[in-house]
């Protein structure tokens, strides 16, 4: 039987797994949002359906493999699971699907004062309401799977970048902050290693398993933001200290919190050698992608 993936929400993390994927004869389906995205997926052999599309169902049941990729909203924990949760724990017990995959976040794990935190560490959701809706969310698929008796795993990403969604590019495009605050520190991940990752655990994965999927540096982002103009050749950038600095609400979460990730279990469970162990292999490469 052909293996066949289908995404609820093909975005940048889950097309560059697709691509791979596809490359090896696998079958894509999915939904996204993005009309010319989809498009230009349709062109690739892809199957792509509105999120509310009832053919959505069949496609369901001919997937060997599920990957959601939709965060939570403001008004639900899980717009997938308002939708389709009671047609999946109704529809795919004895089904093809062999493996579910959740993406979530590290921000679950809250603040920890720049400590190191792994997948056993305590949650301090709280600090913000997308955190918490990702921990419910976390908690919901794997009782789905527990249910179905269907591989599922839970993915926590650290700050994700790759071709185009890069400090490199910000710097190109007159966009990047230097933002300074002490002692602060960030996780990151490339995107081409999330991917890996994806891939490896759906045949060598235990069923329940809860991963971080991060780099081996955790690193300031003025530091990052230095090292980046000195690979374009370009003075260092004005550093702007944190209470000086324009940011979103998003940003300001994500300074609010201070952790370090993790990355053992990817490496010892999954034998993940990671393609960008830090934030300086990753940018070297993307120096010439537009």
């Amino acid at each position: 039987m052909k293996n066949s993936l289908f995404i609820f929400g093909l975005g940048y993390s889950a097309s560059v797994l697709a691509k791979n994927l596809a490359a090896k004869n696998w079958h894509i389906s999915g939904t996204s949002r993005d009309y010319n995205k989809c498009r230009d997926y349709q062109c690739l052999g892809y199957e792509m359906f509105d999120f509310a599309d009832t053919n959505i169902q069949k496609a369901l049941i001919k997937s060997t493999h599920l990957l959601v990729s939709i965060p939570p909203s403001t008004e639900q924990i899980d717009p997938t699971l308002e939708l389709y949760g009671n047609y999946l724990r109704s529809n795919l017990n004895g089904s093809s699907l062999q493996w579910i995959g959740y993406l979530s976040s590290t921000g679950v794990y809250g603040d920890h004062q720049g400590a190191w935190v792994d997948e056993d560490t305590l949650l301090k959701p709280s600090s913000n309401k997308r955190a918490e809706q990702r921990t419910a969310a976390e908690i919901a698929w794997l009782t789905l799977g527990q249910g179905l008796n269907i591989q599922t795993n839970i993915f926590r990403l650290s700050g994700i970048y790759g071709p185009q969604r890069n400090v490199i590019q910000q710097l190109k495009h007159g966009q990047a902050q230097c933002i300074f605050k002490e002692g602060q520190v960030f996780s990151r991940i490339h995107v081409d290693d999330i991917a890996n990752t994806l891939e490896i655990s759906m045949h060598k994965s235990m069923a329940g398993a809860i991963y971080n999927i991060s780099d081996d540096e955790p690193a300031p982002s003025h530091e990052v933001m230095q090292y980046a103009a000195s690979l374009l050749g370009l003075p260092p950038p004005t550093i702007i200290p944190y209470h000086q600095a324009a940011l979103s609400e998003m940003a300001q979460e994500f300074y609010s919190n201070n952790r370090r990730i993790k990355n053992d279990r990817i490496k010892n469970y999954l034998g993940i050698k990671l393609q960008y162990p830090t934030y300086r292999e990753g940018l070297a490469t993307l120096i010439y992608c537009e």
